[in-house]
């Protein structure tokens, strides 16, 4: 049988219309300048890299900015809704604790025949997503175009007393369209996780571990909460360790890497990771310092955007995506353009 093989061919991305400046959160948390002597904008952008944030509407969901990041990625690779054999949807915010959010996209978009799930790994979730949509398009014949979307809408879950989460988080979405192709596009994968860290960071109320008791709503425990401080070298320890590995596990080696992008947490963690890796900072891309940190996302986001400031990959470079998030989760995948 021929081989089948599964590639990128058509990206899009959407942030809402709401800006949020540094200059509105110094404002809202004069306290920060009175405890530690400089303004809270002064650590955003120096230290997390972020400028500005987007925020959805308030009746403006993540399936939303979903749609929209989705048509226009099936623009860009014109393909039509009806096309799409498999729509998977990767989002930690979603629209309902149950349906799935792929459903309301699915109508949104008028994507009648395709197959609908959700993948939430946290900020892992996208590039989880691309590598389960190249695998179903590798292994079964009915599979030949897969619509993968990465849609944040943290800024539901915002509890405006904390100025750690409120500062950052913002919303956004990245979509990708996979066809099957003739010659290689996917080439490999890790996905890892660290369980230890699943009550560090997270929505904890809403579930079954937590039901939302009108109690529990009152408190505020619904919101998005660091619960316990993540180790700062988490991201500059384990990035270079997935990436070295898809590369390597690809038949490459880092210096191959042509484009790499990842999770848009951190600047300076960024920063510090090509370093590690000896890779120049011209190969890698960020969005943080004008969206914010948009999770699910935002590495599907940092790709598009690239791509329209034509700077993006060219045909047979090699891509990595490195992503983690909450739990704690990560993926990474090699792929060429």
């Amino acid at each position: 049988m021929k081989s089948r093989y599964a590639k990128i061919i058509g990206t899009g991305h959407y942030v809402p219309e709401r800006v949020v400046t540094n200059a509105e959160m110094d404002a809202r948390y004069p306290e920060y300048l009175a405890q530690k002597g400089y303004p809270l904008s002064q650590w955003l952008e120096s230290n997390v890299g972020i400028k500005e944030r987007r925020f959805a509407a308030p009746d403006q969901a993540a399936s939303d900015l979903a749609a929209e990041a989705a048509r226009t990625a099936l623009a860009k690779a014109h393909v039509q809704p009806e096309e799409i054999d498999l729509l998977i949807v990767a989002t930690d915010t979603p629209d309902y604790l149950s349906p799935a959010t792929a459903s309301v996209v699915q109508h949104k978009i008028g994507a009648v025949n395709a197959g609908v799930f959700d993948v939430n790994n946290a900020c892992a979730a996208s590039v989880t997503a691309l590598i389960i949509g190249s695998k179903f398009i590798m292994t079964e014949q009915h599979y030949n175009t897969v619509l993968v979307i990465g849609t944040y809408a943290m800024s539901k879950f915002i509890n405006w007393a904390d100025y750690k989460t409120a500062t950052v988080f913002a919303d956004g979405a990245g979509a990708a369209v996979l066809r099957v192709a003739d010659e290689p596009g996917f080439l490999s994968s890790l996905i890892k996780g660290e369980g230890q860290y699943h009550d560090y960071m997270g929505i904890y109320v809403g579930g079954s571990y937590k039901p939302p008791t009108p109690e529990r709503l009152e408190r505020g425990e619904h919101y998005l909460v660091f619960a316990k401080r993540f180790p700062p070298e988490f991201n500059a320890t384990h990035w270079p360790k997935l990436v070295t590995k898809v590369v390597e596990d690809a038949g490459y080696s880092v210096a191959d890497i042509d484009r790499i992008y990842f999770t848009q947490v951190n600047l300076s963690t960024i920063k510090t990771v090509m370093q590690t890796l000896g890779l120049p900072l011209e190969r890698t891309h960020w969005v943080m310092d004008k969206w914010g940190y948009t999770g699910s996302g935002c590495v599907l986001m940092a790709l598009d955007d690239q791509i329209e400031q034509c700077r993006g990959p060219k045909p047979g470079d090699l891509i990595v995506f490195c992503t983690s998030g909450g739990g704690a989760a990560m993926a990474a995948a090699a792929f060429l353009w």
